[in-house]
């Protein structure tokens, strides 16, 4: 009987492993931290157009940005499909993640726009394409951990910060009582701050 309240529970969640075809999907979600992030590799890309990588990207990047609100579509629907329960929690985690990666990638170029609007000159030019650099590498390496992640089958939990953002979103089964009802998050905290005072 447990089993069978387990497995309904899961059937539920769609936590089951993932197939291989599901395993490549949820790579896909990556594909909009990446091109927003191309903005901040644009340097790299451009000092490599003899690389055939660097010419596909800028292709790429240069066809995403000619689609109006291209962005903005990408954002709204990934959100959607991720709270999509018949998608498998692999594929719905990476669409979440990927949303919290390109909301991170906003909050240095709105730094690095609110600095120079205030002094053009406060950050020297190399400096500014160092840090962009940087930042490129190092939403790369956060992706490249998450795809290669995402193919092993495992849940791409291990960013900072990120990561503990997307699990506290995503439906687990610690979302039930003991009799198998789904109990929404807000109400399970209520039970807890009563539990706690009592």
């Amino acid at each position: 009987e447990a089993v069978k309240l387990l497995q309904a529970q899961l059937d539920m969640i769609n936590d089951r492993a993932p197939t291989n075809r599901e395993k490549i999907l949820s790579c896909l979600p990556y594909l909009f931290p990446l091109l927003d992030g191309l903005q901040f590799g644009r340097s790299l890309v451009l000092e490599n157009l003899d690389n055939p990588i660097a010419v596909v990207a800028a292709l790429v990047y240069a066809l995403y940005r000619a689609v109006p609100f291209g962005g903005m579509i990408a954002f709204f629907s990934l959100s959607f499909l991720s709270n999509n329960t018949s998608i498998n929690r692999l594929i719905r985690y990476n669409m979440q993640q990927a949303i919290y990666l390109d909301i991170a990638l906003f909050f240095p170029g709105l730094l690095g726009a609110l600095i120079s609007l205030i002094s053009p000159t406060a950050i020297p030019p190399a400096l500014g394409e160092l840090g962009s650099q940087g930042l490129f590498l190092i939403m790369l390496g956060a992706i490249g951990y998450s795809c290669v992640s995402s193919l092993l089958g495992k849940e791409p939990n291990k960013l900072p910060l990120i990561s503990q953002a997307v699990d506290s979103r995503m439906p687990s089964i610690e979302m039930f009582d003991g009799e198998g009802r789904f109990i929404p998050r807000n109400e399970r905290e209520k039970d807890d701050k009563k539990n706690g005072e009592e």
